[in-house]
């Protein structure tokens, strides 16, 4: 059966706009980044899911290990669920509420590890607490950003801990610090783990592209392995986080990291397809009903302006999916109300009918539906409420 009429007639009783999970392609992609991980274990970056259940799903498979959090909010309410007893929180937090939370938790406190990159976050979690709170597990951020020469910035913009003696004066303060645990080491290479190397039709791009990864992760893996023992000399390590779904194995070959993050390969978003060393398959879309039939090769359909986060350019948009041979006009993209579609393939559409759209990014589709609907074959296994089907917020 062609995609297109597996997924009609497994969502075929549904009333469009809905998101499924091909939970096929689901769990290929959780597989796949096993295999690109090369031994060391994967712990699940939830943003890029937002959907308790299949963050249950994929833990339960061999080769996953812990939650890489975006909020703490998010970290204090998947230890309520149990969903896992490993709970790095990727982001500094500003949230007194959580923190009072997270410090009256004993079960939360051995659970959870907040992010810090200097003494202004350890102040921070004071000021929310008081003197006299107990030990509050932390991970330093060490910046891994590509800095060939001064003025000049790749990668993103996080962590001001650039050098190993950066690196190991925090460390220093933060272990001499009462109330702070220093536990861990991340080191997210963004320039790397989340720009495709192969983006469609831009040679020139790719080119410079992967001569700057060559150089950026050339650099990397010596300052990383000088950061992060100059940080044992001073600390007890439980762990090194390192990578994105992007960066699997060139991250993985680095012995100073014990662990890798990732979790927009799990889902397979538009922004992925630009990669040249793996291929997540589509394991989530999201159904729009035909409603005009303006002309020949339009059709017209219902909402669908679910736009990504980030750089405001042409990428960041969804794109038509099913049937092939769709997309987008440059003069109104993807609508509020409504999204035209052009191309000979829209002749075949029928009111009613639904186009199949694929999200620029992993997590974010989850915030506009309240569930997704998981597809096995031709039919709907299960009905999964996203985190805003749940009624929780964390952004």
């Amino acid at each position: 059966m062609q995609p297109r009429s597996r997924l009609d007639t497994a969502t075929k009783a549904l009333d469009a706009p809905f998101a499924i999970v091909d939970l096929d392609a689901f769990d290929h992609n959780a597989a796949d980044l096993v295999r690109r991980a090369g031994g060391k274990p994967v712990r699940v970056a939830s943003k890029s899911v937002r959907v308790r259940w299949l963050l249950e799903r994929v833990l339960g498979r061999p080769g996953y290990a812990g939650v890489m959090c975006y909020s703490l909010a998010e970290a204090l309410w998947l230890s309520e669920c149990d969903l896992s007893d490993d709970l790095l929180v990727a982001y500094p937090t500003a949230d007194h509420g959580s923190l009072r939370a997270l410090a009256s938790d004993e079960k939360a406190l051995r659970r959870v590890t907040i992010m810090v990159d200097s003494v202004q976050h350890l102040d921070l979690v004071d000021a929310a607490l008081g003197t006299g709170h107990p030990p509050v597990r932390v991970c330093l951020e060490l910046d891994v950003s590509w800095r060939p020469f001064p003025g000049l910035h790749v990668g993103p913009r996080r962590s001001p801990v650039h050098s190993a003696r950066d690196a190991a004066k925090l460390a220093s303060k933060i272990t001499k610090r009462p109330g702070f645990s220093l536990v861990g080491v991340m080191a997210y290479e963004g320039q790397i783990a989340g720009l495709g190397d192969s983006p469609i039709g831009k040679p020139l791009r790719a080119a410079a592209v992967r001569w700057m990864q060559r150089k950026s992760s050339a650099e990397l893996v010596e300052r990383r392995v000088e950061a992060v023992s100059a940080v044992r000399r001073v600390a007890d390590l439980e762990f090194v986080n390192g990578g994105g779904t992007g960066s699997l194995e060139t991250t993985g070959a680095d012995p100073s990291v014990t662990e890798l993050a990732a979790g927009s390969g799990l889902i397979g978003p538009t922004l992925f397809d630009a990669y040249r060393a793996f291929r997540p398959r589509p394991a989530a879309m999201f159904a729009l009903p035909v409603v005009r039939r303006p002309g020949a090769n339009v059709a017209t359909v219902f909402a669908g302006g679910y736009l990504a986060s980030g750089t405001a350019t042409a990428d960041r948009l969804p794109s038509p999916y099913l049937p092939v041979g769709l997309k987008l006009t440059p003069l109104e993209g993807a609508g509020e109300v409504q999204t035209p579609v052009v191309g000979r393939a829209a002749d075949v559409l029928a009111l009613g009918d639904r186009v199949w759209f694929r999200h620029a990014k992993a997590g974010e589709l989850a915030e506009r539906f309240t569930h997704y609907h998981v597809v096995q074959g031709d039919a709907v296994v299960h009905t999964a409420p996203t985190y805003r089907g749940e009624g929780k917020s964390f952004g």
